[in-house]
């Protein structure tokens, strides 16, 4: 659920909320928490758009229709509240050759641009990466490097739209995040870990260097977008996730724990240099209690991801 007060707030306005990039894992969490705030009212209040026409289906069964991002900037609406997920994420940065990278996600920006230069967008988030903090990194992988350097594109395309037209934009790093629809277990640790230890076996840590990370909960980061969305300036405000910064030792424990006990092992650190991606947890504190949000505790987000990914297996 959102926190109440923000939901209230969503439940009896009249905008419109149109989401692009639906089908993936923050879109499905994000119409998961729109079904509890708006319940059947949602049909007409949100709408949804990603690389093609296709029925997404929530963890309640409902269906939602989902058109292609190319009928965004079609949207009639009095008043949008815009959250733009659209992005071709690291993998496809991996997989495909750099001006074909390039040339998808500047199809995604322009179509979305477009939308928001065309239609009464009152408000948009802008979904950036932590991977923005390392785009000029010599030590990241050049995947790495191309998709955060796109994402600080996309932050200054968006800002540039709010700021000239007197709008309002959120943009937000997001560095780790944990919940339901949680995808790609196998490349995210705290979904290893917890594969791990509901299935029972060890956790084993075996990055070689220190590896730290700092995890927010799904909901909890979405209050605080649409608490930030709400705000009557206009402009543009930025903010990172935050979290509990700890190494992935302290992570692999905290996981099994959390779910009845179990063996960790961590590998000897033999490198000097450690793998930081984690944003600025005071900063990010700082706007959850302005906002007056609850921040959720590690434990019960590896609790909530756990159980959606025991349902999703069956």
């Amino acid at each position: 659920m959102l926190e109440p007060a923000i939901a209230h707030e969503i439940a009896r306005g009249d905008q419109h909320i149109a989401i692009a990039g639906a089908g993936g894992w923050i879109g499905l969490a994000t119409l998961d928490l729109l079904e509890a705030t708006l319940g059947d009212a949602m049909t007409e209040r949100v709408s949804c758009y990603g690389s093609s026409a296709r029925v997404l289906t929530l963890r309640s069964g409902r269906q939602i229709s989902q058109s292609p991002l190319s009928e965004l900037p079609l949207l009639q609406a009095p008043r949008i509240w815009l959250l733009h997920f659209a992005f071709q994420t690291k993998d496809r940065a991996e997989a495909l050759s750099e001006e074909a990278y390039r040339a998808a996600n500047d199809a995604i920006s322009a179509t979305v641009l477009q939308a928001v230069r065309t239609l009464p967008v009152e408000a948009m988030f802008v979904a950036s990466s932590g991977a923005a903090t390392k785009a000029t990194d010599p030590f990241a992988s050049p995947a790495m490097r191309l998709y955060g350097q796109m994402k600080l594109d996309d932050e200054v395309r968006f800002a540039t739209w709010a700021d000239e037209n007197g709008r309002r934009a959120v943009i937000g790093r997001i560095f780790n995040i944990t919940g339901p629809y949680i995808n790609k277990h196998q490349s995210y640790a705290i979904a290893n870990f917890i594969m791990d230890a509901v299935a029972g076996r060890a956790i084993e840590v075996r990055a070689p260097r220190e590896v730290f990370r700092a995890y927010v909960a799904i909901r909890e980061l979405m209050s605080l977008i649409f608490a930030l969305m709400a705000d009557d300036k206009t402009g543009v405000t930025r903010f990172s996730s935050g979290g509990e910064r700890l190494e992935l030792g302290d992570v692999a424990r905290a996981v099994a724990e959390a779910l009845g006990g179990g063996q960790v092992s961590r590998a000897p650190i033999t490198e000097e240099r450690p793998d930081d991606y984690a944003g600025d947890s005071a900063a990010y504190t700082a706007l959850l209690q302005r906002y007056g949000i609850t921040p959720v505790p590690l434990d019960q987000q590896i609790v909530e991801t756990a159980d959606y990914m025991r349902a999703v297996a069956g």
